[in-house]
């Protein structure tokens, strides 16, 4: 009789079982807030084992590692939270679970909550010490830019840097400033400057947003590449209400891009005006000391001592005043030396302005993309441009290009 019985075996049981689980929409995709406990993190695998419990239950659950490493937390024994996944059953155990696909803090923001952990995280390991933080340079020479070629930020970066100090060359590395693959892309900027292209500072960040667009800059890995630049490096992220890990980290931080143009050059103009205000502080103590030495040889030549022994003291009276003539001279020669020296400074400062080139006549071609043209071969027929003047700025069209021969004669390109 037993031979006609019907059964199944465990392992078919729990595999029916299984189907059963798996095949019920509800159970496919489901939220379930929870609190958790029994959490282990699998170092070995990267995945992630815990319970789910409320005041009456429990439920088994586990988060592989390609899901737990996209977590902005790291979750914790105690944390309610809300996760997402499908219940389904291990066939060996027979025991169902829930496969966690997504997880949020239950009761605050996700990116606040990971933002404050990974904030107290780098803080302990001395990231934020002002110690260890370098002072800008005073008159830079080539400043690096790791940012967005088409935002907001870097055309008023450029403009800012391009009036108050022209002298500095300016390279751009384009990088995405928001998404997945953004935190990759500033870290290999900075990697850029550091190791093939040598700067004197740094300027990593981008314009407002909301604090998903910001999240870039709130990566650990991209801290760490901070932190180890060899290069000092400004943070200038969004607004000035603004604040992200990548401020705490850099030498210094900037609320703006704006304001970390201002901070990373000196003013031109300021420097003009410092230098004439030390050019005459200089002929000021020179002459202080010619009237100086004046009255010293004026009281030696009066005094009693030499009045009454004029027959002794006449010739060494001629060699004071020869020697004062000498002073003199050599005391107006050496101002005006310094005031031509001075002078040639300023004028030196002036012709860098592009303004002064404009104003002689000049002016500066530039691309639709505001790209300056510096050859035939960087447009070509129909392409707009730009022609910048003193007082304004001509649009026009390329009708034609001509390029110069060695010969001096052109050759027309189309």
């Amino acid at each position: 009789m037993a031979e006609t019985l019907r059964y199944l075996t465990v392992t078919q049981l729990n595999e029916y079982v299984k189907t059963l689980l798996d095949s019920d929409a509800l159970l496919g995709g489901i939220w379930v807030r929870a609190e958790i406990s029994n959490f282990k993190h699998h170092y070995g695998t990267g995945h992630f084992y815990f319970s789910l419990k409320d005041d009456a239950a429990l439920v088994r659950a586990v988060m592989f590692r390609f899901n737990a490493q996209k977590l902005p937390f790291e979750p914790k024994d105690g944390m309610r939270v809300l996760v997402h996944g499908k219940v389904s059953s291990f066939v060996r155990d027979g025991q169902y679970q829930l496969y966690v696909d997504d997880m949020l803090p239950d009761g605050q923001g996700a990116l606040y909550f990971a933002f404050e952990q990974l904030k107290k995280k780098l803080e302990a390991a001395g990231l934020f010490e002002e110690s260890r933080k370098r002072p800008l340079p005073r008159y830079p020479e080539s400043i690096g830019i790791v940012t967005s070629p088409t935002g907001a930020a870097i055309r008023d970066m450029i403009n800012i840097l391009g009036r108050r100090y022209p002298s500095a060359s300016l390279y751009l590395y384009p990088a995405l400033v928001q998404g997945p693959d953004a935190p990759k892309q500033l870290i290999e900027g900075l990697s850029f400057f550091a190791n093939k292209k040598q700067v004197d500072v740094i300027i990593i960040g981008r314009g407002g947003g909301s604090a998903e667009d910001l999240w870039a800059f709130n990566n650990e890995q991209l801290a760490y590449a901070v932190a180890a630049s060899p290069v000092p490096v400004i943070s200038a992220v969004g607004h000035e209400s603004d604040f992200t890990i990548c401020d705490f980290v850099a030498d210094k931080r900037a609320p703006t891009p704006s304001a970390a143009a201002e901070l990373a050059v000196p003013d031109r103009m300021e420097l003009k005006k410092n230098l004439l205000l030390y050019g005459n502080k200089l002929s000021s103590a020179l002459l202080q000391r010619l009237e100086s030495s004046r009255r010293s040889l004026k009281y030696l030549s009066e005094a009693g001592v030499l009045s009454g022994a004029d027959a002794i003291t006449r010739s060494r009276r001629m060699n004071l005043i020869y020697l004062a003539d000498k002073a003199d001279a050599a005391i107006l020669r050496k101002t005006t030396e310094k005031n031509a020296e001075l002078s040639r400074l300023a004028a030196k400062l002036e012709a860098l302005s592009p303004l002064a080139v404009m104003t002689r006549g000049y002016g500066i071609a530039q691309t639709a993309e505001g790209r300056v043209i510096r050859s035939v071969g960087d447009v070509k027929k129909e392409d707009a441009v730009t022609l910048r003047v003193r007082d304004g700025k001509i649009d026009v069209k390329v009708i034609e290009t001509h390029k110069e021969r060695k010969n001096g004669k052109s050759n027309k390109e189309l």
